[in-house]
């Protein structure tokens, strides 16, 4: 039971800081261009990273031995999730739009209990469906159904695969924990990220100068690396690695509700009803599951 309650305290706090990256993003991309800004997050989030794990190394008097397999995994994990998924978003939303991006993604959860089930044979459980079901009726509800998803073919179809190479990420994060630590695995993955990145990056600032810049957006942009991508993406694969990956899963729905929150809260966006019904049943819906895995143990 502690093991799950750590693993939920874990997945909760990343969604919510993936949420609360909506409002400091928001200004930050007036003067970042968007695949440079996801640079300059992979940077920071590195060397962050590379120095805890040093610290922890040093600690312990010893170092990770990590062998070709678990490298091409990390590779395949940065590839996939921090550089694929990652680019499909932007694009996706630029094809679209935020609203119909934000709802498409959603169904990420969904997929990672279709992999979990297909990749790592975790059962499929009528809770585990149920669960899903009700959480992802309550996305709906926060964000609304007026989308126009027919109208935006293209950035729908990539914003699917968003969602699809999410949920592998989240899988195979599940993979790699069996051999290596969560924050191995974070550091190097984000680093092979950094490097997929890295040519996406030089070839937008040729279009796309940074603009001019002020003690706000550097404080943003620090935000976004140390908290947004270094402590977020640890939080999420230590959870996943805790829980199964079907139920971890759910956690993912926590970043619409802390997006909509913070954007009634810091950007004066309107919040209706709907937000608390969504909210309600989104929170039943994790309950279903992490209830039912309590008494099990």
């Amino acid at each position: 039971m502690k093991q799950n309650l750590i693993g939920a305290l874990c997945l909760s706090l990343a969604a919510s800081m993936w949420g609360g990256m909506y409002v400091v993003s928001k200004y930050v991309l007036e003067y970042i261009p968007p695949l440079t800004l996801v640079w300059m997050r992979y940077v920071i989030a590195f060397v962050v990273l590379f120095a805890v794990l040093k610290i922890v190394h040093i600690k312990k008097g010893q170092r990770t031995v990590i062998k070709k397999r678990d490298w091409l995994l990390l590779a395949w994990i940065g590839f996939i999730g921090y550089f694929v998924s990652i680019a499909f978003q932007f694009i996706g939303t630029k094809l679209s739009d935020a609203h119909t991006g934000a709802l498409i993604t959603s169904a990420t959860p969904a997929f990672i209990v279709v992999f979990a089930r297909v990749i790592l044979k975790e059962k499929l459980t009528v809770r585990k469906i149920a669960s899903v079901l009700l959480a992802t009726v309550g996305v709906i509800v926060v964000i609304g159904w007026d989308t126009k998803v027919g109208s935006y073919l293209t950035g729908s179809i990539v914003l699917v695969g968003a969602a699809v190479t999410w949920a592998l990420l989240s899988i195979y994060v599940k993979v790699a924990s069996k051999r290596l630590s969560s924050l191995t695995i974070t550091t190097y993955a984000v680093l092979f990220a950094l490097l997929f990145t890295t040519p996406a990056m030089i070839w937008e600032l040729q279009s796309h100068p940074i603009q001019n810049q002020n003690v706000f957006i550097i404080l943003g942009v620090l935000y976004l690396g140390i908290v947004s991508t270094a402590g977020a993406f640890f939080l999420w694969n230590k959870g996943m690695d805790l829980m199964d990956a079907g139920i971890g899963s759910l956690f993912f729905f926590f970043q619409p509700l802390v997006g909509s929150f913070l954007g009634w809260l810091l950007l004066k966006e309107e919040l209706d009803v709907n937000f608390f019904i969504g909210g309600f049943f989104i929170m039943i819906g994790v309950m279903v599951v992490t209830v039912q895995k309590k008494r099990s143990i």
